[in-house]
């Protein structure tokens, strides 16, 4: 069998969230195909080394930003490789073609361009993220209180919402849930439930799944949206192995409400995300001031609870 072949790969984004996408020159397998620009990782060259290196020869720009994203393995028919991906988000000069390739500025959503590499599939979707996740706390805040401020927060572009209300009765929970779904669904936001899959089909949601339903499943609920909560490298492995979305890990730092628990820590958390094919995000005592420093550990994104509604 051939060897893995380490490749970075360049997620160039904009700040108007459009993407680089690159069309394969036409002496290389799949002449004419879409995909993220980058190139194989020499030996001894670190991924970051590398996808400068090929930033400087391919596109003749200067990354200035690039935070460490995904990790997917890809068996094509002539080769298996490892695509370690970056998100650049700063970079000096303009992207120009220095290999053949012809270059489009396209979004993740309906990309212009066609066709795209298949290992490329699942990272345009994931680039539909966000990097904020809103937890709710209508417990908390009340539930008139926090519709308020989900209102509020969705007018102001906030765009994934998990309802997480474990003390709610059930009722309860369906009437506020039914409410939720109507104000994401018109300001265009993404809304998970937690726990109930059933109900997110009727309304149209995703789900986030506990670890305990992540263990017991067999196969991925059918729906457009799904999500885990981990908090080892068993329960990241067997969301990836369920093809699921993204995932939260925790807890990463100590939190108020629950003191004297174990935490991750930095240096844990980018260990299980080495090779981590999924979008994660950091959940435990963070707010959006530890969104840089998620991001420099692998993370795709911090999810917020209390912080969320302030």
């Amino acid at each position: 069998m051939n060897p893995v072949v380490e490749v970075a790969v360049a997620v160039i984004e904009r700040a108007d969230g459009m993407f680089l996408m690159a069309s394969r020159p036409m002496d290389k397998v799949y002449a004419g195909w879409w995909e993220f620009p980058g190139g194989k990782i020499e030996v001894g060259e670190s991924p970051m080394a590398a996808l400068k290196r090929e930033l400087r020869e391919e596109l003749g720009i200067e990354a200035v930003r690039a935070w460490p994203w995904l990790n997917r393995a890809f068996v094509y028919p002539h080769a298996r490789v490892m695509l370690r991906f970056f998100r650049v988000t700063d970079w000096r000069g303009d992207p120009h073609p220095h290999e053949g390739q012809t270059l489009a500025w396209t979004q993740a959503r309906a990309p212009e361009v066609d066709p795209i590499l298949p290992a490329n599939g699942p990272i345009l979707k994931a680039l539909r993220l966000p990097l904020e996740y809103a937890i709710s706390e209508a417990d908390k805040l009340g539930v008139e209180v926090f519709l308020e401020r989900l209102s509020r927060r969705l007018e102001q572009g906030l765009g994934l919402v998990q309802l997480r209300e474990k003390s709610m009765p059930a009722p309860a929970f369906t009437a506020l849930a039914e409410r939720v779904a109507d104000l994401c669904r018109e300001a265009g936001a993404i809304l998970m439930l937690n726990g109930d899959i059933d109900l997110a089909e009727r309304l149209g949601a995703g789900v986030q799944l506990t670890s305990a339903q992540l263990a017991g499943l067999t196969r991925r609920p059918e729906l457009e949206w799904v999500a885990a909560s981990c908090h080892d490298a068993g329960e990241l492995a067997r969301a990836a192995a369920l093809e699921l979305d993204f995932v939260v890990l925790s807890p990463v730092l100590p939190t108020a409400s629950h003191p004297g628990a174990a935490t991750l820590g930095w240096d844990r958390f980018r260990e299980l995300l080495r090779d981590c094919p999924l979008p994660v995000f950091a959940l435990g005592g963070l707010g959006m001031a530890d969104l840089d420093t998620a991001r420099g550990h692998g993370a795709h994104g911090v999810a917020l609870k209390s912080q969320a509604w302030r």
